[in-house]
């Protein structure tokens, strides 16, 4: 009987705790090995990628409706079931083994029967399993995809139906991984040697200088690179924003909902530590992480400070980051739980906040100054839509042309913005917008 904490059972745990409390908590997983952490890592968010496919089929299979069942049932069968069809170095009558026996642990016998009995009947049908055939299209459509319906029906009306399926599917494949490499502590040329000798198959980006696309970052966190500040994950996507503010040494900057400080550690990179950067957030806990990164990468011009912008004093700096709080429907391949937990009325919210930190990060820059807003979000709302809300009301702020900034093949809005789709540019979801105060 299945006693021993494994990857399996940890990742259980995890999506149990997911579905009673909308909260991913990896800490579960602290006490396995390095390796076996990264695998329930792939566990839950494969597991979460094809929630609703796999709901589909446990309710072929089983003689009590998924919406019935009890969470710890529910996500043993789950990762049982995505064993069986998605992991090709498991074979069937091992995840059949594995699940039953956590179901008769966790639950006891006569469930390690009802989980034996609904995967050997999936199994029998390996060749010819059933597939989704609602009448309601947003609902098979949403089946199909693992999307929730509110989504799918949005996407569908903007990009279209076979566009819609592109997104969703590139938010259902495993995502690429970049690392950025902290010159402060290391020629990209020496990183490059580094990565060759670990055996890390890479691709250096052409979009902007120091990244890198690798197959994983599970190399770069055994080799303590990370601990180090020899480098940092960081999307290239994601590094837009802080390139377009376009920091100079010597300058006064804010990075506003800075945490966990990628961005704030990567200004200090470009203005060679020689810029006075003010990192601002909300969250203790997460500036704690901010601050112990900023020294592991000898970022010591980053200096923190825990509070709300909305209610916040500064002096004017000549240039403001607001990468803001938003869906982050543009992250759902390295996220895949935030697709569950958002919806229509969470976008409203976001909008909402958005539209007061932009007021309010606009207050903090001096005349000629800039402020770049970005978001992980692909919603119009969130987007260009909040931009020219503000600048509808906010005569002194001019977008500026982003050209010299980002590849061509982002730009947006007659050049004015930048927006990344998974599905077009292999990477996460990011928009953002150069504003200059002009009087």
């Amino acid at each position: 009987m299945e006693t021993e904490y494994s990857e399996r059972s940890a990742s259980i745990d995890i999506l149990i705790e997911f579905d009673l409390n909308k909260v991913l908590d990896f800490a579960i997983a602290d006490e396995l090995e390095t390796r076996e952490r990264a695998q329930v890592r792939e566990y839950v968010q494969n597991i979460l990628r094809r929630r609703n496919y796999l709901d589909f089929l446990i309710d072929h299979y089983s003689s009590i409706a998924v919406d019935e069942m009890k969470a710890e049932l529910k996500n043993i069968l789950r990762l049982g079931i995505y064993d069986m069809l998605f992991m090709d170095s498991t074979p069937d009558y091992a995840a059949i083994n594995e699940a039953v026996e956590i179901a008769k642990f966790k639950m006891g016998s006569k469930t390690g029967d009802l989980v034996n009995a609904i995967m050997r009947n999936l199994q029998r049908d390996m060749e010819n399993l059933p597939k989704p055939a609602y009448k309601d299209r947003t609902k098979l459509v949403a089946t199909t995809f693992s999307h929730p319906e509110w989504m799918v029906a949005r996407w569908s009306k903007r990009f279209g139906e076979r566009e819609a399926f592109q997104l969703m599917q590139a938010n259902n494949t495993r995502p690429n991984y970049y690392v950025r490499v902290n010159s402060m502590k290391t020629k990209p040329s020496n990183f490059e040697l580094r990565m060759d000798k670990m055996g890390v198959e890479f691709e250096a980006s052409d979009w902007l200088p120091n990244f890198y696309k690798v197959d994983s970052v599970q190399p770069f966190i055994e080799k303590g690179l990370l601990a180090k500040g020899v480098c940092q994950v960081q999307d290239i996507a994601a590094g837009f924003a802080p390139f377009v503010l376009d920091p100079q040494p010597g300058e006064q900057i804010y990075d506003l909902c800075a945490a966990p400080g990628t961005k704030s550690i990567m200004i200090s990179d470009l203005t060679e530590g020689e810029s006075d950067i003010l990192a601002v957030d909300i969250s203790g806990d997460r500036l704690e992480k901010l601050a112990e990164s900023a020294l592991n990468f000898g970022a010591e011009n980053i200096k923190i400070r825990r509070g709300d912008v909305l209610e916040l004093s500064l002096p004017l700096a000549d240039a403001v980051l607001l990468d803001a709080p938003c869906t982050g429907t543009g992250v759902l391949s390295k996220r895949a739980d935030l697709r569950w937990r958002r919806d229509e009325e969470g976008l409203k919210k976001a909008v909402e906040l958005q539209e007061q930190l932009l007021e309010e990060a606009a207050n903090m820059v001096k005349r000629g100054g800039r402020l770049v807003y970005s978001t992980c979000s692909i919603e119009p709302e969130e987007n260009m839509d909040q931009v020219n809300k503000f600048l509808e009301k906010y005569d002194n702020f001019e977008l500026e042309p982003l050209e010299d900034f980002v590849p061509e093949e982002i730009l947006a809005e007659d050049g004015k913005a930048y927006q990344t789709l998974p599905h077009k540019h292999g990477c996460d979801g990011h928009f953002g917008v150069l504003l200059k105060r002009v009087k």
